[in-house]
């Protein structure tokens, strides 16, 4: 009897799923609650049973879960939390000539060559409101520059001043980010940056006929990036500007190549991929 009963019961399921196809989860999910009251015996009516309930269930968790932020949601919880940043950096100077480099026959024009260099660092980030976050990122960033003296005649050799830095980086960062949608939100940052420079030869007796640039840099920075929440870490890839503020240039009235320049300062392009969580 309980066999007949529930081959009875599943033919006048699919008699009304035939008839409604458009019928709410609700109903559904009552006519498969009916059918899990029956007790049947049959181990293939058993499976079809729990196989159709399964995928109602999926089906309906799938339906719920559409255009949620499960993942952000996981980490809203969180007021403050650490990671890793590895960039690329292309960095040069802004050069300001002074008024000798006019009375100058020496050099023709002198210009700065941008450089690559790399950058490894420690994120930490404090959560502030929903929207803001207070940022600090020390950083570990190997960079190159150089600066080029064209002569002022053609038979004359040209002069390039490369500077390599091994720069201990110490920025601090508001960040501005948006509301959330499908797991990533845009966000916007701006701070300062104070620097300096492990590895300058502006102290050496060996730079004594170079042009030297201070060890020590402050910098304003600004840029965008976009956060992508994954189940276990937060991936948020940025651009970054970062524009000197200070003159870098350590005159030297005894060299020609100082004498010619009145202000240098620091630029630096940043590509940053933050690993969070």
């Amino acid at each position: 009897m309980f066999y007949l009963h529930c081959h009875e019961i599943i033919a006048n399921l699919q008699n009304t799923r035939s008839k409604k196809q458009n019928a709410t989860d609700k109903e559904q999910a009552a006519l498969f609650g009916l059918l899990s009251i029956t007790t049947c015996k049959r181990p293939l009516v058993n499976c079809i049973l729990l196989l159709a309930f399964c995928f109602l269930h999926f089906d309906a968790c799938a339906q719920f879960n559409q255009g949620k932020n499960l993942n952000y949601l996981d980490f809203q919880q969180k007021n403050y939390y650490f990671g890793i940043t590895l960039g690329y950096n292309a960095s040069d100077y802004r050069i300001y000539h002074s008024k000798d480099f006019i009375r100058n026959d020496s050099f023709a024009s002198s210009e700065s060559v941008t450089g690559p260099g790399f950058n490894l660092g420690i994120v930490s980030n404090l959560k502030v409101g929903e929207y803001f976050d207070l940022r600090f990122l020390p950083t570990l960033s190997f960079t190159e520059h150089t600066i080029k003296y064209a002569p002022a005649n053609q038979n004359g050799r040209i002069v390039s001043r490369p500077i390599e830095a091994v720069l201990v980086e110490l920025p601090f960062h508001v960040r501005y980010k948006s509301a959330p949608y499908h797991d990533f939100r845009l966000f916007v940052i701006g701070g300062v940056k104070y620097s300096f420079d492990v590895a300058s030869d502006s102290r050496t007796r060996q730079a004594a006929g170079l042009v030297k640039i201070a060890p020590t840099d402050f910098q304003v920075e600004y840029g965008a990036g976009i956060q992508l929440f994954f189940p276990y870490f937060i991936f948020s890839p940025e651009l970054k500007v970062s524009q000197g503020l200070n003159n870098a240039l350590i005159y030297d009235d005894r060299l020609e190549q100082s004498t010619v320049l009145e202000k240098v300062l620091s630029r630096t392009f940043t590509i940053s991929l933050h690993f969070e969580g």
